[in-house]
């Protein structure tokens, strides 16, 4: 069985992110969607609710085989994870020319930790590729519509959450 891993911070997932996973499970048999926790990072969205947002987005929205894909969160090497879950691939996406030279350092890196394992750059369809989950929550914190970058229950809770 072949494994990827797609390692980000999906505060929150947002239609981008989901192209890429949807891209990905015609690479790889099962995709481990897994968000990160950094206690040097500020987030959003605690770890517990990020993980809510992307089921319910990938599940309950979209209806996507829950057998191909599961949800985890850690706080790790990639690299590490990867052993853990023997996966071989690693599943980046990208948006723009800037985002390369950073995924382009860190795919080297990972290279030099695990010869075994390969990352993959997978963009998103056109229409998604300026989608960043900080843009969505600065237009949500301001007033403005979402509902073209996110699934339905990701606004919901987003929104709600700015409101509490």
């Amino acid at each position: 069985m072949r494994i990827g891993i797609y390692p980000g911070t999906f505060d929150p997932i947002t239609l981008g992110h989901i192209d890429v996973i949807k891209k990905s499970l015609k690479l790889v048999d099962k995709v481990i969607v897994a968000t990160t926790y950094n206690i040097n990072k500020e987030y959003f969205f605690t770890i517990d609710e990020r993980i809510e947002i992307i089921k319910k987005s990938l599940f309950n929205d979209l209806k996507l085989n829950k057998k191909k894909i599961e949800i985890i969160s850690f706080d790790t090497l990639t690299i590490n994870l990867c052993k853990k879950y023997k996966a071989k691939i690693i599943i980046r996406g990208l948006r723009a020319v800037s985002d390369f030279e950073y995924e382009f350092q860190l795919a080297g890196m990972n290279k030099k930790l695990s010869n075994e394992i390969e990352t993959v750059f997978l963009m998103s369809d056109i229409e998604n590729q300026i989608i960043s989950s900080n843009f969505v929550k600065e237009i949500a914190k301001l007033g403005g519509k979402v509902d073209n970058f996110l699934t339905k229950s990701a606004v919901k809770t987003l929104k709600r959450k700015i409101n509490e």
